[in-house]
């Protein structure tokens, strides 16, 4: 493996891809921030940067090939010291339990012997050489003085040449070199990593010790590589974590049960199928069957795109007929209708004898054109997001240097601006998977499809809201000649509009992992939908596309003493504001 020395600056893209939405994942965004200010809505200016969550305890981590080559060591070493046994010993017996040490422990202490069977490891040589004569190799049966033999636990004696080429052959095949046994057919005994320094070739060393690092990694079911094309980086998981998306160094996001990218709240259930589907055949066969109809005569189907129903296959075919009723063309004319209708058709059609075929290419038609509403904007949205991560990069490494140095501000009071295309990074993934959710969502519940379409709804509209103004209204300050005496207004808009957008997102996310169960049998929202923990932490009751009861928490929660909340985006505004300070709504 190469040094993590060349991988990205973890200081900028470490936490690209962090869930905002779970107490078991690190949020690195906004640790700066005042740990009690997620309670409440802020009134100014200084209070919009003082809107996000405390960080809960991290469920996974990072290891580098420093790091598992150390813990490698601490293991062997661990076992070596409790069973008095060689460092090699330690790492064969480690390899045979999948490099847990408990396990070692159980085995060796519940039958030492049946362990070292097992594995291989002889307590005393099963083959004796007289010391009086030149022993014989085993492979080639020359005979060799002692200094040019080498023997395995066993005794069996081989030369030093037949060793390496024997040791050479089983590297190249493979990580199966890590359980190589003495070459003789009938001895089990292991050949350890003493044996591979002794005889094998500088380049085969570093093969086989490439292969017992990564074993390390690839037996423990509590460690994962990072599956990000050329990532070096592995994870380790609290197996006791609710949540299972990882976030790598090398800013790819992931999904530990899966290994998919990340893509909390849709299960992983969900994800396998809606990747089958995108990557099948059944949607090319569910198209042709929509839009094509087979030739009367050799059966190849055939698209229809323009002009009228005068159909002529092609060589070496050329059989004519009608597009509707699929009648040969010599039939046809002006007393069936012309060349763009049949009388025959609409009246078989009535006599229902075109349901069936006409029935199973509506319901293909149909089916795709479903499909492909909800993967048009699940690719929208992965498309976006990548654009926001190249666009979050240029603003960490162009952009907030040339503003502070524009506005006259140090850089640790423009991470509000980072903090905002975290946040669109971040709702773009979680939008993009909830339109997978909603492909498979059940067509019969109808009042879980409505509540679902308006949560998302929300979200959606608040993200192109903050994305809007973080993308196009940003700009004119960073092109500015001297400070500005606005920008201190657009830091109020583009954090609140972070805290919003956040908020619409926690209510969705939540609302999806607990399989909208806000919406009870009878198809209205549960008192959990309609009323807010607190001031800044629902959206379930907001405007928009809500219907009923989605929107009636909103009144009950218009006023207070001191403020009004806006109808749109929920800001808090003082009571003596006639429009919102954030999206200009009026007050009504």
């Amino acid at each position: 493996m190469d040094s993590s020395d060349d991988m990205h600056d973890a200081n900028d893209i470490e936490s690209l891809d962090e869930d905002f939405y779970s107490d078991d994942v690190p949020m690195d965004y906004y640790s700066d921030y005042d740990d009690d200010a997620a309670d409440d809505y802020f009134d100014d200016a200084d209070d919009a940067e003082r809107v996000f969550s405390r960080r809960p305890e991290q469920s996974f981590m990072i290891l580098k090939e420093s790091d598992i080559q150390r813990r490698q060591d601490e293991d062997v070493n661990r076992v070596a010291t409790v069973l008095s046994i060689s460092k090699v010993s330690a790492s064969i017996l480690l390899r045979h339990y999948n490099w847990s040490v408990s396990k070692v422990h159980d085995a060796w202490f519940a039958d030492e012997d049946c362990v070292r069977k097992a594995v291989g490891l002889l307590e005393q040589p099963i083959f004796q050489c007289p010391n009086d004569e030149e022993p014989t190799c085993g492979i080639c049966f020359e005979n060799y003085p002692r200094s040019k033999i080498a023997m395995a636990s066993c005794g069996h004696p081989y030369c030093i040449s037949c060793w390496g080429g024997y040791i050479g052959t089983s590297i190249n095949d493979g990580p199966g070199c890590l359980t190589l046994r003495c070459p003789d057919p009938t001895c089990g005994a292991a050949v350890g990593q003493d044996m591979i320094d002794l005889v094998a070739s500088d380049e085969d060393k570093h093969k086989y010790g490439h292969y017992l690092l990564r074993s390390y990694i690839e037996d423990n079911k509590m460690s994962k590589w990072c599956p990000a094309p050329g990532c070096e980086y592995a994870v380790t998981f609290d197996a006791g974590s609710a949540n299972y998306d990882v976030s790598c160094l090398c800013s790819y996001c992931f999904c530990w049960n899966c290994t998919e990218e990340a893509h909390r709240p849709v299960d992983c259930g969900t994800v396998s199928k809606w990747i089958l589907k995108n990557s099948a055949e059944s949607e090319n066969m569910n198209w042709i069957l929509a839009n094509s109809k087979p030739c009367p005569k050799c059966k190849r189907p055939i698209e229809k795109n323009q002009g009228c129903m005068h159909m002529t296959c092609t060589p070496p075919c050329k059989y004519e007929f009608c597009w509707l009723c699929l009648g040969v063309w010599s039939d046809h004319g002006e007393r069936t209708g012309g060349f763009y209708a049949c009388n025959r058709y609409e009246s078989a059609k009535q006599e229902g004898v075109y349901d069936d075929s006409e029935k199973r290419r509506e319901m293909a038609k149909n089916s795709l054109e479903r499909y492909t509403h909800y993967y048009e904007r699940w690719a929208s949205n992965q498309s976006s997001r990548q654009k926001a991560l190249a666009d979050l990069h240029q603003m960490q490494t162009v952009h907030i240097e040339k503003l502070s140095d524009t506005q006259c501000q140090p850089e640790s009071q423009l991470k509000f601006i980072t903090e905002a295309w975290l946040q669109i990074v971040e709702c773009r993934r979680v939008l993009k998977w909830t339109y997978a959710y909603g492909y498979y969502l059940p067509e019969n519940e109808h009042a879980k499809k409505q509540f679902f379409e308006y949560l998302q709804g929300e979200a959606e509209s608040g993200l192109e809201r903050l994305h809007q103004c973080a993308e196009k209204e940003l700009h004119p300050f960073i092109n500015d000649d001297g400070p500005s005496r606005e920008f201190n207004d657009f830091r109020t808009k583009l954090a609140g509009l972070t805290s919003v957008t956040k908020n619409y997102f926690e209510n969705l996310v939540r609302a999806l992992e607990n399989g909208l169960s806000d919406v009870d049998a009878d198809g209205a929202t549960s008192s959990k939908a309609t009323s807010s923990k607190n001031a800044a932490g629902s959206s379930k009751g907001r405007g928009g596309r809500g219907k009923g009861t989605l929107r009636s928490s909103l009144s009950n929660r218009m006023s207070d003493d001191s403020h009004w909340f806006c109808e749109q985006c929920t800001y808090a505004n003082v009571k003596s504001a006639t429009a919102c300070q954030i999206c200009n709504h009026q007050r009504r």
